[in-house]
């Protein structure tokens, strides 16, 4: 019998012996796991819970390479955040699938899962088992959201003024806060814009581009009549203003061809070289004339990585037959110019035929204000919307940007589905004393979990007013009396310190929104609850030292068992989680391997 079918038989013996100890460490391991899990992912809840609600502080990311971020977003805050445990990182998906989906409300659904799952973990020191609370998890959550629906009050997409209120209200928990008088409006205009008729209840926020430009302040953000380049006019062309522009985006290169990687071309004397020079020219020539011909006068070429895009020769052909060019355009943005300009992209100078260029009423250089490229009055114009952001600084216009992210997608969520609810922790009040009410009806351990994930909805209303400097015992007890008397719009006004009718002070958000905060919330903790074992890869395995390695060790292997021990207690200690340590009989089989090896 071989030393490892020894091993395998020893094992197989000790069986009933140990089996009560197995059984002890099997039983415990699970709890401990579920444990650190939860510990891991409410840090995370703790470490964005400051940031909650209009009054929530700021956080300064540092970069490695030394850029500094400001924000209070939580997906933004998590997505940059240095995490190792693998229960923490569930909780940043958690954020970026709220940001994804509604674009509003990701502290809140992280805030809401540490809440949860503070709850589990008091209910699991009950006694009660991972899946029941699970199981009676999902059913509160689908009770929260119908109650949240009977709360909802219809909006409807052509009221302007109410819809940019819910813009408004998006924008107040952000640092660009003091601009969202401007923003939001911005924001409304350019979603009903991108809504297309024949689908009224769809819209991707792909139809709606953001582009960002150093100098003036937020208040100087656009929504601009047409189309929008960063790229510049090409330098060494003169052209900076073109009206009744008749626009081609080409994909190829004007600049003189290159021989493959492993060619050479070998020159002799000057009449080679002149030759190969009015070859040059008269190949680019041919290119610009082929352009000329086809009517176009604004020519956007595409970036290339091989060589340039255009060389100084064909700009000054361009330029003297009076024809703008931008170059290196973006390949990702090609698909937005072509669905905006109503064209083409050309592949090739064959295909460049009038029907593929699109037709606009001007396109100029702009100098004034952003240097970039402005293309208006654009004909046949698809269903797309540019938005220039402007900022004094590079921390402030990324701030904008994501501020106007959110506020988009939150009217994007009415277009979607025109409900809204009272903010201000109204909704988490009011599914807390609905459920409550519903768990003292409900038979079995499902009271307990009921009554738990009714508690846990209260950490939303209780930290929006701690942040607010307000007492949150005393608020939250102000509020349960009364939602319970039937205000169920009751919230926490933070700008007037006191508890109101927060419907009637503006302060609201789409159904969706909150919708998704309850579904992904108790999806993730469900997720999470039900983790019983962390498994690592097989190829997050250590290699086996090399025979080379060992060759220093291999007389050592005849030693004494007392030594033998000794030898293995580096690989027990090792970075290597072996399970319930290193068998010594293992030990010798590994040893003996490794001489064969040597051998």
């Amino acid at each position: 019998m071989t030393r490892v079918a020894q091993t395998s038989a020893k094992s197989a013996g000790n069986v009933g012996s140990g089996h009560k100890e197995n059984q002890y460490t099997d039983r415990g391991k699970p709890a401990a796991i579920r444990s650190s899990n939860i510990t891991a992912a409410k840090a995370v809840a703790d470490a964005i819970r400051t940031s909650l609600g209009p009054k929530g502080m700021d956080k300064m990311i540092q970069e490695p390479k030394g850029d500094v971020t400001v924000t209070n977003d939580g997906a933004t805050i998590l997505r940059q955040m240095k995490l190792l445990h693998p229960a923490a990182k569930m909780l940043v998906e958690l954020s970026k699938a709220q940001d994804i989906e509604t674009g509003d409300g990701t502290t809140t659904v992280v805030v809401l899962a540490g809440s949860l799952l503070d709850a589990c973990s008091k209910l699991l020191n009950k006694g009660i088992h991972p899946t029941t609370i699970s199981d009676a998890f999902q059913r509160a959550a689908v009770e929260a959201c119908a109650i949240i629906d009977n709360m909802a009050v219809p909006v409807k997409l052509d009221d302007m003024q109410q819809l940019i209120k819910i813009a408004t209200t998006s924008l107040n928990s952000k640092v660009v806060s003091q601009h969202s008088g401007a923003l939001a409006p911005i924001a409304v205009k350019a979603v009903l814009e991108a809504v297309d008729p024949s689908s009224p209840h769809t819209v991707t926020l792909d139809d709606v581009r953001v582009v960002k430009k150093l100098g003036g302040t937020v208040e100087d953000t656009e929504l601009v009549d047409g189309l929008i380049l960063t790229q510049r006019v090409a330098p060494g062309c003169g052209v900076k203003r073109v009206e009744k522009a008749k626009i081609g985006l080409i994909q190829f290169c004007v600049s003189p061809p290159k021989t493959d990687m492993e060619n050479t071309v070998i020159v002799t004397d000057y009449t080679q070289m002149d030759r190969i020079m009015k070859e040059e020219r008269q190949y680019i020539l041919n290119i610009v004339k082929a352009v000329k011909k086809a009517g176009c006068n604004v020519l956007l070429i595409q970036k290339s990585i091989l060589r340039d895009a255009v060389n100084d020769l064909a700009l000054h052909y361009f330029s003297k037959m009076n024809i703008m060019v931008v170059k290196d355009i973006e390949r990702t943005e090609v698909e937005f110019i072509c669905k905006t300009l109503h064209c083409t992209p050309i592949a090739s100078l064959d295909h460049f035929n009038p029907e593929y260029l699109g037709s606009a009423n001007l396109v100029e250089e702009s100098e004034a204000t952003a240097r970039c490229v402005r293309i208006t009055g654009i004909q046949n114009k698809g269903r797309t919307v540019s938005i220039l952001v402007r900022g004094s600084n590079k921390l402030m216009l990324d701030e904008a940007e994501r501020s106007l992210h959110d506020a988009l997608c939150v009217i994007r969520c009415l277009v979607k589905k025109g409900a809204l609810v009272a903010g201000g922790g109204a909704p988490e009040i009011e599914v807390a004393q609905k459920l409550a009410l519903l768990a003292n009806t409900t038979p079995g351990l499902d009271q307990y979990c009921f009554r738990a994930f009714a508690d846990a909805f209260e950490v939303v209303p209780y930290t929006l007013a701690e942040n607010a400097g307000l007492n949150p015992i005393q608020t939250v007890t102000e509020l349960r009396a009364l939602h319970a008397r039937g205000q169920v719009n009751a919230g926490i006004d933070v700008r007037m310190g006191a508890v109101a009718d927060i419907l009637s002070q503006d302060v609201m958000q789409p159904v969706l929104v909150s919708h998704s905060v309850v579904s992904l919330a108790a999806e993730t903790v469900r997720s999470i609850l039900k983790i019983d074992d962390v498994v690592p890869r097989m190829d997050s395995f250590p290699e086996l030292p090399s025979a080379a390695e060992l060759a220093s060790i291999t007389p050592k292997l005849q030693l004494h068992g007392q030594s033998r021990k000794k030898m293995a207690e580096p690989l027990q200690n090792s970075d290597f989680n072996y399970p319930n340590g290193l068998d010594l009989a293992l030990f010798d089989e590994l040893l003996i391997t490794f001489q064969s090896r040597n051998k």
